[in-house]
C-alpha cells in the first residue's frame, strides 16, 4: 500500500501514519528537514534494523532481477520502506537510482514496466528454465513443472501494464 505525502502533511500526520502502518511504503515529498527529523525520531536500535533489512530486501531484488523465479519488485519495494524509516541518503539514492528508482516509481504510479524490462526478463526467464531443465534437472515431472512456472510466470509479466516509453 501507498501513500502519497506532500510538503501539506504536517510532521504529526505522518509519524502517526507511520506508527499504525510502520511497514507500508510511503513515497515522500517533504523538504530536507521533515525527512531528517523523521528519521531522527526512530530509535537508533530500530534504524539499524531497518537498514539491514533494507539492504537484504535490495540484495534480495538484485538477485531477482538475474532469477526470474524470485519477484523483484516486492523486495525493492520493502527496500524502500524500510530505507525510509532507517536512512534518508540511502532511500533517495534507491529512488533515484537509473534502473532500481524506475522499477519502484513505475509500480508506485501505476504505470507499469518498461517493454525492455519485460523482454529481458522474460528472455532471461526462458533461457534460465532452458538450461536448467537440460543440464541440471534429470527428473521428468519436475522439468515439466519448471516449463508451467515458466509459462505462468511469462504470462504475468505480460500482462503487468506497460510503461509508456520516453520520447526525447
Amino acid at each position: 500500500m501507498f501513500c502519497y505525502i506532500n510538503e501539506s502533511f504536517p510532521n504529526e500526520a505522518i509519524q502517526n501514519y507511520l506508527d499504525i502502518h510502520p511497514f507500508f511504503l510511503i513515497y515522500v515529498h517533504m523538504n530536507k528537514t521533515d525527512t531528517a527529523n523523521h528519521i531522527q525520531n526512530i530509535h537508533p536500535a530500530i534504524r539499524g534494523i531497518l537498514f539491514i533489512l533494507g539492504s537484504l530486501f535490495l540484495f534480495l531484488g538484485i538477485i531477482g532481477i538475474i532469477i526470474p523465479l524470485l519477484p523483484t519488485t516486492p523486495f525493492l519495494l520493502l527496500s524502500a520502506a524500510c530505507y525510509l524509516r532507517s536512512s534518508k541518503r540511502i532511500y533517495q539514492w534507491l529512488l533515484n537510482h537509473k534502473w532500481l528508482g524506475v522499477i519502484i516509481k513505475n509500480y508506485y504510479e501505476g504505470k507499469g514496466l518498461p517493454v525492455a524490462f519485460k523482454v529481458f526478463t522474460v528472455l532471461l526467464l526462458w533461457i534460465t528454465i532452458t538450461i536448467s531443465t537440460l543440464y541440471f534437472v534429470s527428473i521428468y515431472w519436475v522439468k515439466i513443472i519448471l516449463f508451467i512456472i515458466a509459462i505462468l510466470v511469462s504470462i504475468h509479466i505480460i500482462t503487468i501494464k506497460t510503461a509508456p516509453s520516453k520520447k526525447n
